[in-house]
């Protein structure tokens, strides 16, 4: 895991305050029912469990659980993305995910989704950890770099898109934070999301030389950044970018 040490809370405020509008409409994945679906599935919540959705923005994962658990909370740090999202939870916090404001053991699944690569994501996932009671589920879902071969091209490209990005993640990174705060029996899950490199640039937050910036590093990708990521170069000029998003899923030790 890569990390910046320039980002604080209120870079991330500002940054999501400006994509508020069009967020739900940035990226292909924001809205994948399949994605959503199929880590429903994964997780299997009873219709008793009580969940929390950290990060949860405008309720986009918040929504695929509303009906079907007994309690959904959701927490965001950013006041414009939950107003937008309240309307999908039983309750909603505002409070950074670094320091919940939960009793231990309060819920039987905590889930974020993009969200620990605004912050510090050990400290994150630990109070997720702490929240969720023994034998609990907790499931982090971040776009990742396939690899070595790939890393440096296109955690710049994450950069570029987004300035308050903290964090920068391999797929082990994240096995490595759910064991590190004390889950076992952890996987990830890969998923691929085709993305309209323009559509998923154009979130409302960056100028213009930054979407450029973007679109001169899939450009010049190099042989091993194009084996992973199938880049394409549509006849009207649209990139599309195969990208990978780990789904990793541990269960709380007892």
């Amino acid at each position: 895991m890569r990390t910046r040490s320039d980002i604080t809370n209120s870079k991330v405020v500002e940054h999501f305050t400006a994509r508020t509008d069009k967020y739900d409409d940035s990226s292909k994945w924001c809205t994948d029912l399949t994605m959503l679906a199929k880590v429903f599935s994964h997780l299997a919540p009873s219709a008793e469990s009580v969940v929390l959705d950290v990060a949860c923005g405008t309720g986009l994962v918040s929504k695929t659980f509303q009906g079907k658990v007994r309690k959904l909370v959701g927490v965001d740090l950013t006041e414009a993305m939950f107003n937008k999202g309240k309307v999908f939870t039983d309750g909603l916090v505002h409070s950074s995910a670094e320091c919940l404001p939960f009793k231990n053991d309060a819920f039987d699944l905590a889930i974020e989704r993009q969200g620990i690569q605004f912050m510090d994501a050990a400290a994150a996932v630990s109070e997720m950890v702490r929240a969720t009671r023994p034998n609990g589920k907790i499931c982090l879902i971040q776009l990742c770099a396939y690899g070595e071969e790939d890393q440096d091209e296109y955690f710049e490209i994450l950069r570029l898109r987004n300035p308050a990005r903290k964090n920068f993640f391999l797929r082990e990174d994240l096995a490595t934070l759910l064991k590190d705060a004390g889950c076992a029996e952890v996987e990830v899950i890969d998923y691929i999301s085709e993305e309209n490199v323009d559509r998923w640039s154009d979130h409302g937050a960056i100028r213009d030389e930054r979407r450029a910036g973007i679109r001169d590093v899939y450009r010049h990708a190099s042989p091993g950044f194009n084996k992973y990521h199938a880049v394409r170069l549509e006849e009207n000029g649209t990139i599309v970018d195969r990208m990978l998003f780990g789904i990793a899923v541990g269960t709380v030790s007892s």
